[in-house]
């Protein structure tokens, strides 16, 4: 019994106490057949179409698998009603500002700047100025993709 176990402390010490068993692996796909492969994707804004929501406010996005990118155009005076959703919303400000308010404060962001906004917290927004404004959601906004986003459809 003794031998056994000196010889098992042998073989830990020249394996570095790891078992010799193979590590299991994800299943490979059968031969024939492939996973479903992601596409790259290269796409100048000038290629997609501008969507008009209201008289003020233009928006084009591209959608990638878990994440959404949106590029929105705001003419100054364009409000953004109260709204909330499930995804979490980095807004970065390429030229000019929206003033939001949200979390009981009123933020201006201005060009070159950024606000995280956490899912499910609600805000609105309004153009201080003509504004360019890159928006990413992540997942990818469902509403926006299937045009069922009518808080910010609706011209008052």
């Amino acid at each position: 019994m003794k031998k056994k176990n000196i010889a098992k402390a042998k073989k830990a010490r020249s394996t570095g106490g790891r078992s010799k068993r193979k590590a299991k692996t994800a299943p490979r796909p059968a031969a024939g057949k492939s996973a479903a492969k992601v596409e790259l994707q290269y796409i100048p804004w000038h290629t997609i179409p501008l969507e008009d929501l209201k008289p003020l406010l233009q928006r084009q996005f591209v959608v990638g698998q878990e994440i959404m990118l949106a590029r929105v155009l705001l003419k100054k005076g364009c409000i953004v009603p109260l709204h909330s959703h499930h995804n979490e919303q980095l807004t970065y400000i390429l030229d000019g500002a929206l003033k939001f308010w949200i979390d009981g404060k009123e933020i201006v962001v201005h060009a070159g700047e950024v606000l995280c906004i956490p899912a499910h917290m609600p805000h609105m927004a309004e153009a201080m100025e003509d504004t360019v404004d890159l928006d990413v959601f992540t997942p990818p906004r469902t509403d926006w993709i299937n045009k069922t986003d009518e808080y910010l459809r609706k011209v008052k």
